[in-house]
């Protein structure tokens, strides 16, 4: 199978929708964490903040650049390049899916103990984030798995 038969791969429209549905997701994960004034006081949370601080510009970078491959009808055929791509993909993915995790299970956490340490309002604000993150990591899993299938033609 060809690099341009592989929906989702670099270069691809799939790809540009995936990275800027990964972008989107990353930056709603973030707004919501930022909105808690006290998201600082729990390492799960600060981890989910520097991840999609990391998310952001990973993913609008290679959507930007998906975008040009696809208005110029040029796919990126570096093997260096794409073998970069892959494997930021990869380490993201598994960083993103730690950080959801970790923040779900914090949120979880807070609203079942029997003292109130969290505000429902603030709380339910972190369930959103950590559900966006959820959804940054189904898109980034999907990348880097499109990505992945390139890995045999390099």
């Amino acid at each position: 199978m060809a690099m341009d038969d592989i929906p989702g791969s670099v270069g691809t429209s799939a790809s540009f929708t995936l990275r800027l549905g990964q972008t989107i997701f990353s930056s709603a994960s973030l707004f919501f964490m930022s909105l808690g004034a006290q998201f600082y006081n729990y390492t799960a949370f600060c981890y989910l903040v520097t991840v999609m601080g990391l998310a952001i510009p990973w993913s609008f970078t290679l959507a930007i650049i998906d975008g040009y491959s696809v208005l110029v009808k040029c796919p990126i055929k570096q093997q260096g390049i794409l073998l970069i791509i892959i494997v930021g993909d990869w380490v993201l993915s598994i960083l993103i899916l730690a950080a959801a995790c970790s923040a779900a299970s914090v949120v979880d956490l807070l609203l079942h103990s029997s003292a109130s340490y969290c505000p429902a309002t603030i709380c339910s604000r972190y369930q959103v984030s950590a559900a966006m993150a959820f959804l940054t990591w189904f898109l980034s899993m999907a990348s880097s798995l499109f990505n992945l299938w390139l890995l045999p033609s390099l």
